[in-house]
């Protein structure tokens, strides 16, 4: 299990290097011009994987480094959702404030009513933790978002009887 998880992450990561310059891959989002090469501000280069299927919206977001407002309504600092690509990976440029140390989350809502169903919904955090059935620790997702652009990749993850875990667990 453990072996799968690190197999799934390390093909991910091993994708990043040639996203700005890969043609066959289309950055999403508003913000897609910030990572283009020259492109200004600092921002991060999300690639998420591992759908459960196509359907729905797809929604990133970070949060600042305090626990008290990690997943507390609004307090998201920026946000970025759209359709759901027919196939392949999502690749979605953010923009941050400033370099620092920012908490991901991405959520794969399934019937696009704008809120977590863990019965349905399949959600995905930066750092890649391993998760259980309560929301895990802010300290556990920081990812450090340098100046330019900072690749990552996130692993979606979904309900499977008492477990939350990528569909090829």
């Amino acid at each position: 299990m453990k072996n799968s998880r690190a197999a799934a992450i390390a093909a991910a990561l091993s994708l990043l290097p040639a996203l700005p310059l890969a043609a066959q891959t289309q950055v999403l989002g508003t913000d897609a011009a910030a990572c283009e090469p020259n492109g200004a501000g600092h921002a991060a280069l999300v690639r998420v994987t591992g759908f459960k299927d196509r359907v729905g919206n797809l929604r990133l977001q970070y949060y600042s480094d305090d626990p008290k407002t990690f997943l507390a309504s609004g307090a998201y600092l920026r946000r970025q959702e759209m359709p759901m690509t027919a196939a392949g990976d999502m690749v979605i440029c953010i923009t941050v404030p400033t370099p620092g140390r920012y908490a991901f989350v991405v959520l794969h809502d399934r019937d696009k009513d704008g809120r977590l169903s863990v019965w349905s919904d399949g959600v995905g955090f930066s750092n890649n933790p391993k998760l259980a059935l309560a929301k895990p620790k802010v300290e556990k997702l920081l990812y450090s978002v340098g100046p330019g652009v900072t690749p990552m990749a996130i692993v979606m993850n979904y309900r499977r009887g008492l477990s939350v875990k990528p569909l090829d667990q």
